[in-house]
């Protein structure tokens, strides 16, 4: 009897757990669902294309985006000065999943934008490569890339950048970096890894003269590596045909380019035997002093993150206060000849070399300090 009544209590705590469980599940599903689904229905309607000129399979930007009524002379005034060929490497299995919120997000900031898939796709739209999917084709689908971006648009740009289908990249912070250059410099920008290369999924950015080097030494051969490290073997040809590695941390000495994700630089804590120590060329710090406040990317960002990245570096603002760190542009970003003239007359302001870094202040009535 004792026995008989202690397995009915195990059953109906069983029971009263699976329900229980299920119930929990349920609700945390619909909680954690509502986001997504959200963000899947409303990039159904890409309204971002109306931003966009379709020539072909590239896309072209009308125009420097920003809010109405914002101040962002300085922005556009490098909008025309420094061109951004964007293009970013994708596949058929990631334009639903990826490559359609990088379309709406980040790559509104580039000047031409340039998806490379393995198929051409007019309605999206991607470039094929003449290459097949897989980790395996990544080098040859890389340099297929870039010589499809120097036959058809070397003209069109001053500064062309390799991103992945998973990267944020902040485009008018990359601007900043490259604006104390000239196009004409054999050189290139990214994370710095040992031995000496530009880590790929950060992203990585050539100067004009630096493209021309490299498709001028590639000369139309047939790509016979068979490598996922695409960006070991392209800094590789890089370094060797004279183009040098640039430095692209801040005055702070605060790194741009970032392999992870956001919180993954700020909160995680990185054990010593982890390969990121023993990669970085530079000084590898965990927190807050990570990242410059130019941050320019950041990598394995899932749709949501791309988002909130977008948010947080153009929409969020602290009321009162001015930027901590504001450096001003080089006299090289004041020589820069202007390409294509966009701002308006109700947005200028004093020349961009008078604008002086300034630390961290609360703004007080009537202008403050």
């Amino acid at each position: 009897m004792k026995f008989s009544n202690f397995t009915r209590s195990c059953i109906t705590f069983s029971c009263g757990l699976l329900v229980g469980f299920c119930l929990t599940f349920q609700f945390l599903n619909g909680v954690f669902e509502v986001f997504p689904k959200q963000l899947v229905g409303l990039i159904k309607y890409d309204a971002k294309d109306i931003q966009w000129i379709k020539q072909k399979l590239e896309l072209f930007n009308k125009t420097h985006p920003h809010h109405s009524g914002e101040d962002s002379s300085i922005g556009d005034e490098l909008y025309n000065k420094v061109r951004i060929l964007c293009w970013i490497m994708t596949g058929p299995q990631n334009l639903e999943t990826r490559a359609k919120h990088v379309k709406a997000t980040w790559t509104r900031h580039c000047n031409i934008v340039l998806f490379m898939s393995s198929v051409d796709d007019k309605n999206f739209p991607t470039i094929n490569t003449r290459t097949k999917e897989g980790r395996d084709q990544l080098t040859c689908k890389a340099i297929s890339a870039f010589n499809y971006v120097y036959e058809h648009h070397r003209e069109e740009a001053d500064w062309f950048l390799k991103a992945d289908d998973d990267s944020y990249i902040i485009v008018d912070n990359m601007r900043w970096l490259l604006s104390n250059y000239t196009p004409d410099q054999p050189i290139y920008f990214g994370r710095y890894f040992k031995p000496t290369y530009m880590q790929g999924g950060s992203g990585y950015v050539l100067s004009k003269e630096a493209l021309k080097r490299f498709m001028r030494n590639y000369n139309h051969k047939v790509c016979t590596h068979n490598s996922e490290s695409e960006d070991v073997i392209i800094s590789h040809i890089l370094n060797n045909i004279g183009v040098k590695a640039g430095d692209s941390r801040d005055t702070e000495l605060r790194g741009t380019f970032h392999p992870h994700p956001l919180e993954h630089h700020f909160t995680s804590h990185v054990i010593k035997s982890y390969w990121y120590w023993n990669y970085n060329i530079y000084p590898f710090v965990e927190g807050p002093q990570c990242c410059s406040d130019l941050a320019i990317s950041y990598h394995h960002m899932n749709a949501q993150g791309m988002y909130l990245l977008e948010y947080l570096a153009y929409h969020i603002r602290a009321y009162g206060y001015q930027y901590r760190y504001q450096p001003a542009l080089s006299e090289n970003a004041q020589k820069l000849p202007v390409f294509n003239k966009t701002t308006s007359d109700k947005t200028k302001r004093a020349p961009i070399t008078k604008r002086e870094k300034t630390n961290e202040t609360l703004v007080e009535d009537k202008g403050g300090k």
